[in-house]
């Protein structure tokens, strides 16, 4: 009966102890292993995005040119009696100042010889106006009388008043031609080159210089199609930046003046004029900006209305990834419309609740479980 109740009991026995066992081993692997499968996520930062309201800036280079360039010539003939000192290549000059003169002696002749000769036929004018008044006295006395034109001098007259006005222009002319011999600035200057010399004899029409115009100066700069779309409506009169990149960089204001109005057919670009005032600072204190250099030009364009400004690392194939309620990485595909500088513009795709990965694992996928930590905290932890 005893050895009966030992063998139930002991089976029993055994068998409490090895389910409490495996109760314990089960309790005690199971809390390690739901820790080393959170340990092994991967921490990402993220931040919240804003749209944002953004001005466009449009860039582009070009050439500075002069507004115009001119070829003076000689109106008159002779030779040259004086040269201004600034008359040189690379010489300033204001406008109006003379750049040289040439002999006036025939000219102020021919000046003192239409003087005469208008003083003669004004003289004869008179003499024809009076013989006409007797000859109108006479024909009172005899009315009934017909009288030709011939005897009333009305040719006679006319003719007089013709050759005071004949004499008259050859005067002007005369002033004219003696004021032409002191060749002048048509606007201030940049002399270009020079053609002629002291004491050389010219002629009619004899290129004398190339003059510059440095009143203001234009840079014609290239917008690409795809930039024209930001473009303001209205584009003269808009402020321009004109940078030239030297030793020492060095800016200078400017502004928009005109779109030319037809597209490269070699670039197939459109072409903008930016007109800047007082190039070489003849007028103001500021550094010369020489004709010839090749400068950086920017102006702001249009106003993009709720786009999120984001860093071109962080979009690829037009993809950015984000973080969603379940901490769960979900790629989204975005709307490019503008690249500014290390930066895309992008108006498609994104909402203002998302939370934007800006640490992205190696091999992401699509709803993978993630550590979040904000940006801020990130910092703080490596600061730590």
């Amino acid at each position: 009966m005893k050895s009966n109740w030992k063998k139930i009991i002991l089976p029993c026995i055994v068998s409490l102890t090895s389910i409490g066992w495996f109760v314990s081993i089960t309790a005690t692997e199971q809390l390690p292993v739901n820790k080393v499968n959170k340990n092994k996520l991967v921490t990402v930062a993220v931040e919240d995005i804003f749209a944002i309201d953004h001005k466009v800036v449009i860039t582009s280079y070009g050439e500075v040119t002069p507004l115009e360039s001119t070829r003076l010539g000689s109106q008159v003939s002779g030779e040259v009696t004086y040269r201004n000192p600034n008359f040189i290549v690379g010489g300033f000059i204001k406008q109006g100042e003379v750049l040289l003169s040439i002999e006036k002696e025939n000219y102020a002749a021919e000046v003192l010889e239409s003087e005469a000769t208008l003083l003669r036929v004004k003289a004869t004018l008179i003499e024809e106006l009076a013989s006409a008044n007797v000859a109108a006295e006479t024909v009172k006395d005899s009315p009934n009388i017909k009288h030709s034109d011939l005897y009333l001098r009305r040719p006679q007259v006319l003719s007089a008043r013709a050759e005071v006005k004949s004499a008259q222009a050859k005067l002007n002319q005369a002033h004219r031609n003696l004021e032409k011999c002191d060749i002048v600035a048509p606007y201030d200057s940049l002399v270009v080159s020079k053609g002629i010399g002291l004491g050389q004899y010219i002629s009619v029409g004899t290129e004398v210089a190339v003059l510059n115009n440095i009143e203001s100066a234009e840079v014609i700069i290239p917008i690409a199609g795809f930039e024209e779309v930001f473009l303001p409506s209205i584009l003269g009169g808009i402020e321009a930046k004109i940078i030239q990149n030297d030793i020492k960089s060095f800016k200078r204001e400017g502004f928009i003046s005109r779109d030319i109005g037809v597209v490269d057919n070699a670039t197939r670009m459109s072409n903008i004029v930016v007109n800047i005032p007082d190039p070489y600072g003849v007028n103001s204190d500021v550094r010369p900006l020489k004709f010839g250099a090749y400068v950086k030009v920017s102006f702001l364009g249009k106003t993009l209305k709720q786009v999120y400004r984001l860093p071109q690392e962080l979009v690829n194939n037009q993809t950015v990834w984000v973080v969603n309620n379940k901490d769960e990485l979900i790629p989204k595909h975005v709307e490019i419309i503008k690249e500014d500088g290390e930066f895309f513009l992008i108006n498609e795709g994104l909402n203002i609740q998302d939370k934007l990965v800006v640490t992205l694992p190696e091999y992401p996928q699509k709803n993978m479980q993630v550590n979040v930590l904000y940006k801020g905290q990130v910092k703080s932890l490596v600061n730590l």
